[in-house]
């Protein structure tokens, strides 16, 4: 556990956690690895044992969502807040409540709402950032994800709190406040070697791979830490025709060196549908290579399992490990080919080192806690 930085440093005021319907699992193990870690060293240190509010079984503030006559609804907060140093913990993308991202976001906003300044400062949680997708403008559309950080800024947020942004220049839609953008490597690095998947981390045995260009410098980072050479598909398309409103695909074509008889793990933010996963490993098979390992922050499958079921048969690859960052299904998890990141723990070292105003530099930067892990 990340302690040493804020061990002799008192909390910026009480911590107070607000756990959004759509996160109720994830926010419940945060909040209990965060109350372990302070039991333990409020026991330890004398300096942090005396006091007030530190140590609890729960950091937990309920709310309730009222609804009126005429189908609105509005947000009330269960208990006192003031003064505190409040985090609001949500998985946008959840639908599973039966609320749309739009629905939860506007919930989100209600509760800041509530809020209503009694807060020392209020924190925002989201580790999948609203339409983060949708980054830049190809023709006349929205960027609701600019609009969304503007909005959560202007209602008074002091951290927004967000894991492997898609596009993280949007934080320059709000400049001066910033978002705080972490990493997962570490986590998937360990889950990986502890689900014994038998894959020898050497250039001679292991290649990181990206789907497209856009996750190219996830793809060197780790290729980079673990010393291992790297590749890239890059899709060409057919610019003189178009077809169902698309550019056809003339060619893939796959950048970096041989993959035959390598072991192969493909990096990515997400997994949305699950084609472009699909068709990356159909062609990293092709090519001859061994075992094929999926790593992805978010598995989001909004088309099902069909596809995916089927790729696993075929053999086109081993292993899904995505976080649980956003909703898991019971069916996802059930899978003979899933396996859970636990990402739990890593927010809550990242909200006590923030009630605490201490330095989080290994939190957002994994290279020492990767290069240890790799030692053992």
């Amino acid at each position: 556990m990340h302690t040493m930085a804020y061990q002799k440093k008192l909390p910026v005021s009480p911590l107070k956690i607000i756990v959004m319907d759509n996160c109720r699992e994830l926010g419940n193990s945060i909040n209990g690895h965060i109350a372990a870690e302070r039991k333990k060293h409020s026991d330890e240190s004398d300096f942090l044992a005396g006091l007030s509010g530190y140590k609890c079984e729960s950091y937990i503030t309920g709310y309730h969502m009222e609804f009126l006559h005429t189908g609105e609804r509005q947000a009330v907060i269960d208990e006192s807040i003031r003064g505190s140093d409040l985090f609001i913990i949500t998985d946008i993308v959840n639908q599973s409540t039966g609320k749309s991202p739009d629905d939860n976001f506007q919930d989100l906003k209600r509760i800041i709402n509530a809020c209503h300044g009694s807060t020392n400062r209020t924190n925002v949680v989201m580790p999948y950032l609203y339409e983060g997708r949708h980054n830049n403008r190809k023709k006349l559309e929205s960027l609701d994800c600019a609009l969304a950080l503007q909005d959560m800024v202007n209602m008074g947020i002091s951290n927004i709190i967000t894991f492997d942004a898609h596009e993280p220049r949007v934080q320059n839609a709000i400049p001066i406040q910033g978002i705080d953008n972490f990493p997962t490597s570490y986590q998937f690095i360990e889950a990986i070697i502890n689900g014994d998947e038998g894959i020898v981390f050497d250039k001679d045995n292991l290649l990181i791979v990206s789907p497209d260009v856009g996750g190219m410098g996830r793809v060197v980072f780790y290729s980079s830490i673990l010393g291992v050479n790297m590749g890239m598909f890059y899709i060409r398309k057919d610019y003189s025709s178009t077809i169902n409103g698309e550019h056809p695909i003339a060619a893939v074509e796959f950048l970096g060196s041989d993959i035959s008889g390598k072991d192969i793990i493909i990096v990515d933010d997400m997994i949305d549908t699950g084609k472009s996963i699909i068709n990356t490993s159909r062609e990293l098979k092709c090519r001859g290579a061994k075992k094929v390992i999926i790593a992805s922050t978010f598995g989001l499958f909004t088309n099902g399992f069909n596809e995916i079921d089927k790729a696993y048969e075929e053999g086109l690859f081993d292993r899904i490990y995505t976080t649980n960052l956003t909703y898991c299904s019971p069916e996802l998890i059930s899978k003979p080919y899933y396996r859970l990141v636990d990402m739990s723990r890593q927010i809550a070292n990242i909200i006590i080192s923030i009630n605490h105003d201490a330095s989080f530099s290994d939190l957002a930067d994994q290279s020492k806690l990767i290069n240890s892990l790799l030692k053992k």
